[in-house]
C-alpha cells in the first residue's frame, strides 16, 4: 500500500523559454518528469491537476508575480503541500526573505549555477517523498495495513466534495465482525487478531484499486467506493460477506466469522455532510445486526410523507 512515486514531477513556471530548454536538457537523465508553463495562470492549474513533487516558480511572470502565486498555491489544499522554489534575478535580501515567510522552501538567484540547481531539485524531491511516506505511515493501520480512521475522515470529505463537482456516484459501507468479543473471549486475542486481518485481506482482494477500505475502530470497518451506486456497492458487499462467510482460519479451525454491512449513497435525511452519511451507513449496519447479522441493510431515506407522519 506505500508506494513511493517512481517518477517525480517538476513543474517550472518561469517566462523564459531558455531556462525551460535547459533544465528539460539537463534533467532527461534524471528520472523526472517535467512540465512547464510560462506564465502564472497555467502554472496554478498545472499544479493543481498533477500535484507535482516539485514547483519551481519565477518571482517575475507576465500575469501575476511569483509572491502572489506562491500565496495561491499555499492557500488551496490541492498544492499547499507542494514544496516550491522560487527563482528571481534580484538579489535583494527582501525578495529572498518575503518569499520564505509565504513558505518557499528554497530561493535561487538568476543566472544560477545548473550543477547547483540540479543538487537543489534533487534534495527538494527526496525530502518530498520521504514526508509523503512518513505522512502515509501514520494514517495507516499497523495491525490491518488498512487506511486508518484519520484517513477516512479526511478521504470521505475529499470524496463528497468531488462527487459533487462531478455529478458522480459514491456509496458508503460501514461493515462490522459479528460476535468479535466472542472469538477474543473463547479463542484468544493472537485468533482476534488472525480475523481481522483475514477480513482486510478479504477486503483488499474483493474491492477495486481505487476503492478506500479503512479500519474505522476495533473490529469496525469503513469503506469508500467511488463512481458506484447502490446497486453495484450490494454486489460488492455480497462478495465480501461470502467471502468471510466461507474463509476458513487454519490455526483457529474452529472458527467461522461473518460480518454485517450498512451502505448509504446519500447523507442521513439526504444532507450532505461527511457525518450524516456515516449517520446513515451507522444505522443500516444497526439495522442489520438487529435483523440476524451476516446481512447486508441499504440505507432508504424517508419519504416527504413519511417525514410528515413523524412530525405529526
Amino acid at each position: 500500500m506505500l508506494t513511493l512515486e517512481l517518477q517525480p514531477v517538476l513543474l517550472l513556471v518561469d517566462d523564459e523559454p531558455s531556462i525551460h530548454r535547459l533544465l528539460a536538457f539537463k534533467l532527461k537523465n534524471e528520472g523526472i518528469e517535467f512540465l512547464s508553463a510560462f506564465d502564472a495562470t497555467e502554472g496554478f492549474e498545472l499544479a493543481a491537476s498533477n500535484r507535482p513533487a516539485l514547483i519551481l516558480l519565477d518571482v517575475h511572470l507576465p500575469d501575476r508575480d511569483g509572491h502572489s502565486t506562491l500565496i495561491a498555491l499555499k492557500n488551496d489544499p490541492r498544492t499547499k503541500d507542494i514544496p516550491v522554489i522560487m527563482l528571481s534575478g534580484d538579489s535583494d535580501s527582501a525578495t529572498k526573505v518575503r518569499a520564505f515567510e509565504l513558505g518557499a522552501m528554497d530561493f535561487v538567484t538568476k543566472p544560477c549555477d545548473i550543477h547547483e540547481l540540479k543538487a537543489r531539485i534533487q534534495s527538494a524531491i527526496r525530502i518530498h517523498s520521504l514526508m509523503q511516506m512518513l505522512e502515509k505511515r501514520a494514517q495507516i493501520d499497523a495491525l490491518t495495513g488498512l487506511w486508518n480512521r484519520a484517513h477516512f475522515n479526511e478521504r470521505l470529505a475529499t470524496e463528497l466534495n468531488q462527487a459533487r463537482r462531478n455529478n458522480s456516484e459514491m456509496s458508503l459501507i460501514v461493515c462490522d465482525l459479528d460476535h468479535f468479543k466472542k472469538v477474543n473471549d473463547t479463542f484468544g486475542h493472537p485468533a482476534g487478531d488472525a480475523v481481522l486481518q483475514g477480513f482486510a485481506k478479504v477486503l483488499t482482494n474483493e474491492l477495486r484499486s481505487y476503492d478506500v477500505p479503512c479500519r474505522y475502530g476495533g473490529e469496525e470497518f469503513a469503506i469508500i467506493l467511488p463512481d458506484a451506486g447502490l446497486p453495484a456497492s450490494m454486489a460488492t458487499c455480497e462478495r465480501i460477506r461470502k467471502a468471510i462467510e466461507s474463509k476458513r482460519w487454519p490455526n483457529y479451525p474452529d472458527i467461522r466469522a461473518t460480518a454485517s454491512f450498512g451502505i448509504t449513497d446519500t447523507g442521513l435525511e439526504g444532507a450532505g455532510t461527511p457525518e450524516a452519511w456515516i449517520a446513515a451507513a451507522d444505522k443500516c449496519l444497526y439495522d442489520s445486526k438487529q435483523g440476524g447479522r451476516n446481512r447486508i441493510t441499504q440505507y432508504a431515506p424517508p419519504t416527504p410523507q413519511h417525514r410528515l407522519s413523524i412530525a405529526g
